[in-house]
């Protein structure tokens, strides 16, 4: 029997999506509190099955696992819902049943194809059903898996290693009003599904509507909606491993649900299919990348990289032949001039020798949020580099994000040392002050928007609200390492760190006023849309597809690229701050410390602006659930690079003020 199937690949435009009105919210106490009643209860003190091991050696008709996990909208990829949230089957049918269900498919088959071979039905009956398989019982998993909402449970699917099954009954059910409302719903919403073998995941959609007008949706007696109760699957094995595993549906077996009021008998069945796969069992995940994502990207990324590299030649060759032989030019007369017609000729920079050093407002804010900034910075290269060498598995799921959150509590205590050295170099006095706010400036906004997500997934009883033993994992890990480890920074720092500021000139008691009288083009807000714009043109290509490995479904596994793209990034920012800056002195302007750091952060505020774009243009995203999730981490992630980037560029900048004042004569 020829059928066309629905292959597991998964399109990239679908139909608009209708999802459920969120409930009415209390107190956000309440919330959380809800939010860890429930997540117990729903099984964290229940009993866990272990993980399926991957990289199992079968032995011949060894027992093989199908591990379900989630349902959800294609096109929004953070709303989903337990797997058994639809009325799937949680048990197997007998013997008998299979039997008695067979001999009807079969002789529906033999009515429609004479030449059928009959000689399967023999080795059919004698692979034996167990029926002791029990489906929608909990997994253990790993911390990045139950961050990026994994809820791995049991199924009842009988698989058999290199035992091919032509058809299997799994369960016979009549579906009632409520059943056939819950599955017609997320068949228009175009959901799809998720399993495991060992750690290979399938995909495949739970049903098809055919005939729906574009504009009127649903029209009555003439559009059908189609559920896909049987699934097919085909499992490649090189020697005694499985090293490839796709799901797909059959479009002949298909149950027409259109009316709801009519309860619908479905008969749910499954087949299975090995052959031999010369993939070796180490390369087992390179073939999602190269299907998905790689072939067709891939010189595009190095067009980005060449468009970034060009870029930083340029702002090269514009720091070295403009700034460097302006500065030239300015050292030699002040060089060669008298003191006693100093003050006539000083103009410019010159002029602010006394002012430029004057330590910026609210010191303690501003040295926190260097402190942090290098201290991200440092986890994100270190991040990258483990992802490139293979040490983190950019293929296991939640890897990336639990390194983030692991590699951020250990650099605690660089970010700590880093603030807590400049701010007693600023003079400052109160250093706890200045640890604790450098402990808690970027934990303390991601805890809210998490507080916030956390509570929408929850009411919308979506597996992306974290169980509550994540949530007292991540919070333990963050006492018990972030904070000791952020002290201990505090500590060394102000008992081994350099507390001298070096100033290369003295600063004057009396701070000198600044010109108000300036053209539209130097004005700080011009200043602030050129640092932000000219990186982001820099790495706007290879944010389109991070973008889409982040709230899609592609697989991103070009890290040496990406970490190309981040160290360029740094630089072309610094030099862009330094360039700003000279401007900025030029004009008497001696309060560059917070515009440094604010003007090269401002690609991170490009970035958030660039999520709004992708959002409506380029995803097909929509709903609360996904809404909150969307902007409110992106507007976590454009934080932490106003952080890394206004970090970086004050670095760059301190390091180019002190060398051009180093230079000069002054009193």
């Amino acid at each position: 029997q020829t059928a066309y199937r629905y292959q597991n690949i998964l399109p990239t435009s679908l139909p608009k999506q209708h999802h459920p009105p969120m409930r009415a919210t209390s107190f956000l106490s309440l919330l959380l509190w809800s939010s860890a009643i429930s997540t117990a209860s729903a099984g964290l003190f229940k009993k866990k099955h272990r993980r399926q091991k991957a990289g199992t050696k079968y032995e011949q008709h060894g027992e093989v696992h199908v591990v379900v996990n989630k349902v959800g909208p294609f096109n929004n990829p953070t709303e989903t819902y337990r797997y058994y949230s639809l009325p799937f089957c949680r048990t197997h049918a007998d013997e008998s049943a299979h039997l008695a269900a067979y001999e009807e498919e079969r002789s529906i088959a033999l009515t429609t194809d004479e030449d059928e071979d009959t000689t399967s039905s023999s080795y059919l009956r004698k692979l034996e059903i167990k029926g002791n398989r029990i489906g929608a019982e909990r997994h253990k998993q790993r911390l990045g898996e139950s961050i990026v909402g994994d809820r791995r449970e049991t199924s009842p699917y009988e698989l058999s290693f290199q035992d091919d099954v032509e058809w299997r009954l799994l369960c016979k059910t009549t579906l009632d009003k409520a059943d056939l409302i819950k599955l017609k719903e997320a068949i228009h919403n175009n959901y799809f599904f998720e399993m495991f073998i060992e750690d290979l995941p399938m995909w495949g959609y739970v049903g098809d509507i055919e005939d729906e007008d574009e504009i009127l949706g649903e029209v009555e007696g003439q559009s059908h909606t189609y559920l896909f109760p049987h699934l097919h699957f085909r499992l490649g094995t090189n020697r005694n491993q499985i090293v490839s595993a796709t799901v797909s549906t059959e479009r002949d077996r298909r149950v027409d649900i259109t009316n709801v009021n009519k309860p619908t008998p479905v008969q749910f069945s499954y087949s299975v299919e090995f052959f031999e796969d010369d993939l070796p069992w180490k390369m087992r995940m390179t073939r999602y990348a190269d299907s998905r994502f790689l072939p067709g990207s891939f010189e595009i990324h190095w067009l980005s990289i060449i468009n970034s590299f060009v870029l930083v030649l340029l702002l090269t060759a514009f720091l070295t032949i403009i700034l460097m032989r302006v500065l030239k030019n300015d050292f030699s007369r002040y060089m060669e001039i008298d003191d006693s017609t100093m003050e006539e000729e000083e103009s410019g920079w010159k002029l602010i020798h006394g002012d430029v050093f004057r330590f910026p407002e609210f010191p303690t804010l501003f040295c926190a949020a260097v402190g942090t900034g290098v201290q991200l910075t440092i986890a994100t290269l270190l991040l990258l580099g483990l992802a490139l060498t293979g040490i983190i598995s950019t293929t296991r799921r939640g890897s990336i994000l639990a390194g983030m959150v692991v590699l951020y509590c250990l650099t605690t205590t660089v970010g700590a040392y880093i603030s807590t050295r400049l701010y007693f170099q600023m003079n400052g006095k109160n250093w706890v002050r200045c640890v604790l706010f450098t402990a808690g400036l970027f934990p303390v906004p991601t805890s809210f928007v998490f507080m916030w997500v956390n509570t929408v997934a929850l009411f919308h009883g979506s597996t992306s609200a974290l169980p509550f033993s994540t949530i007292f994992t991540i919070s333990a890990i963050f006492a018990l390492v972030a904070l000791p480890l952020t002290v201990l920074g505090g500590i060394v720092a102000k008992n081994y760190a350099n507390h001298d500021f070096n100033a290369p000139t003295r600063t004057t008691k009396v701070a000198r006023e600044i010109p108000t009288e300036l053209p539209w083009y130097r004005s700080r807000f011009v200043q602030m849309v050129i640092s932000g714009f000219l990186p982001f043109s820099a790495i706007y290509i290879e944010l389109h597809y991070i973008f889409a490995s982040m709230w899609g479904h592609q697989i991103y596994t070009l890290f040496g690229i990406l970490l190309f793209a981040f160290v360029l990034l740094l630089i072309v920012t610094s030099f862009i701050s330094v360039a700003l800056l000279y401007f900025q002195l030029a004009k008497e302007d001696h309060r560059w410390w917070w515009s440094t750091f604010v003007n090269a952060g401002m690609t991170g505020l490009f970035i958030y602006a660039y999520s709004f774009f992708y959002y409506f243009h380029r995803s097909g995203m929509s709903g609360m659930l996904q809404a909150s999730f969307y902007f409110g981490y992106m507007s976590i992630v454009s934080f932490g690079f106003f952080l890394m980037l206004g970090s970086c560029g004050f670095h760059f900048s301190l390091l180019f003020v002190k060398h051009i004042y180093s230079r000069v004569k002054c009193d």
